[in-house]
């Protein structure tokens, strides 16, 4: 049951992770045009994308940090009936999910590093290419571990 209630902790924060990231990179890659219509897409391409920097390095190191909690559960219960079931490809990218996973979290200090001075136009590409690279991870583990959990999702 505990592991039930952090792998919902950890849903919950990747959501929160997604959103923000998704919402950074979009601001980032195509920022807001002066005189645009108020629609949607320019009302989330006109936020400030350095209102998500401490959001995006904090919602990261908790959620991997709760991946890694639940982790130990995943080898034992749920890896095993995969190799047994001979799900090779939903297999390997959970493994692709990890290896992506530690890359970002190696990714963090330079995420920051070129986000905290925003205003410095040389490191715009690099605040876009870093915070694509991340949003990439992000959407991957995402979209990796909900498509795990409704295969084999942990016993109650």
């Amino acid at each position: 049951m505990m592991t039930v209630s952090l792998l919902i902790l950890h849903s919950l924060l990747a959501v929160a992770l997604l959103g923000a990231i998704t919402h950074q990179t979009i601001s980032a890659w195509a920022p807001a045009r002066s005189g645009a219509a108020a629609s949607f897409v320019a009302r989330m391409r006109a936020v400030p994308p350095t209102s998500y920097v401490n959001a995006v390095i904090l919602l990261y190191g908790l959620t991997a940090l709760l991946g890694a909690i639940i982790y130990p559960s995943y080898r034992l219960n749920v890896r095993i009936v995969l190799e047994q079931m001979q799900l090779h490809i939903p297999n390997g990218a959970f493994e692709l999910k990890e290896h992506f996973v530690a890359l970002g979290l190696g990714m963090l200090p330079a995420y920051w590093y070129f986000w905290r001075a925003p205003q410095v136009a040389e490191y715009q590409n690099t605040r876009a290419v870093l915070t694509a690279l991340l949003a990439f991870i992000v959407w991957w583990g995402f979209v990796v571990g909900h498509i795990l959990n409704n295969i084999r999702g942990f016993d109650l």
